[in-house]
């Protein structure tokens, strides 16, 4: 049976993936709210969402349906909005009844997690985030091939993610660590899940370099030694770059074996909507270990750099 979505944010970078992902799974998107009415996009899904531009009308719409017939009323929400919102749209989304998918970070800070947890124990509604590299077929299949061949030896691991990003970026939210969480969270925290997921718990941290473009460190998991790098700065891609095409680079090697993952990407949100449907969707305890990590990340002093720092950073 279909299901009726509403969904917070409409007008942003990511909204196509989920606007993408709530048509391909088969269901219906009844209602839409974003404070930015460019949202046009809308029509290329339906003709029939209830649009808003006030967050307060667009709550009263959804608890109108949901004292109505089951059959009109929003069973889940998406939340696609700014970083820091994030806490307080999956509350409204709960209260009115749904279920929630919300982008990454779930939260910024970790202690907003258990709120949000007895949040669920009190209305029976669950909130899913947006784990995207646990059903990237690439990762999988590197996930299977290291617990086949997994030992006490700690591997040597190299993570280096570079997304190219113009002045708007430091203007916008995203630039701004207290709404976004800053590069470890805002662009990190997909690849320190993957990280966890694919070498288990974190143990020693350091921070070698940050500023308001990039961050580089090391963590150490159960059974790995991480060297990592993050950043916006279009300078840092190891190729040349024009406006319009390709700007990013996703690279993980595992003691030399590199694997190369920045293609693959446009459909994982259908995948993760597919997951979460079907019951097995990604949900706070999942979430946790990353904001946790990103936490300790954001609050670690920059250290003197070792041996231990990320190749780029000897450039």
């Amino acid at each position: 049976m279909a299901k009726n979505f509403a969904i917070i944010g409409c007008g942003g970078y990511i909204a196509p993936r989920h606007l993408r992902a709530i048509r391909d799974t088969g269901n219906n998107l009844i209602a839409a709210v974003d404070p930015k009415d460019s949202v046009g996009i809308l029509d290329q899904y339906s003709f029939n969402v209830r649009y808003f531009t006030e967050i307060e009308r667009f709550d009263r719409h959804l608890e109108k349906l949901r004292r109505g017939p089951e059959d009109q009323r929003v069973h889940w929400v998406s939340v696609m909005t700014p970083n820091y919102l994030h806490d307080a749209h999956c509350r409204l989304a709960m209260r009115v009844g749904a279920d929630v998918i919300c982008e990454k970070p779930l939260v910024i800070n970790a202690w907003n997690l258990d709120p949000l947890a007895e949040l669920e124990q009190e209305t029976g509604r669950r909130i899913f985030t947006v784990l995207q590299l646990r059903v990237h077929p690439a990762l999988i299949e590197l996930r299977e091939t290291l617990l086949r061949k997994r030992s006490s030896r700690q591997q040597n691991v190299v993570l280096t993610y570079v997304t190219g990003r113009g002045p708007w970026y430091h203007i916008s939210w995203k630039g701004q660590e207290e709404k976004s969480g800053g590069v470890a969270t805002n662009i990190g925290i997909h690849f320190f899940d993957l990280l966890m997921w694919l070498f288990g718990k974190p143990g020693n941290c350091r921070v070698y370099y940050s500023d308001k473009q990039r961050m580089s460190g090391f963590v150490e998991l159960e059974y790995a030694r991480v060297r990592w790098f993050l950043s916006v700065d279009v300078n840092d891609l190891p190729f040349a770059v024009q406006p319009g095409k390709k700007s990013t680079y996703r690279s993980i090697s595992v003691d030399g074996q590199e694997v190369e993952f920045s293609e693959g990407f446009t459909d994982l949100h259908t995948r993760i909507y597919e997951e979460t449907l079907a019951g097995r969707g990604f949900g706070i305890e999942d979430a946790r270990p990353s904001i946790l990590l990103t936490n300790q990340i954001r609050t670690t002093a920059v250290s003197p750099m070792d041996e231990l720092a990320h190749p780029y950073l000897r450039k």
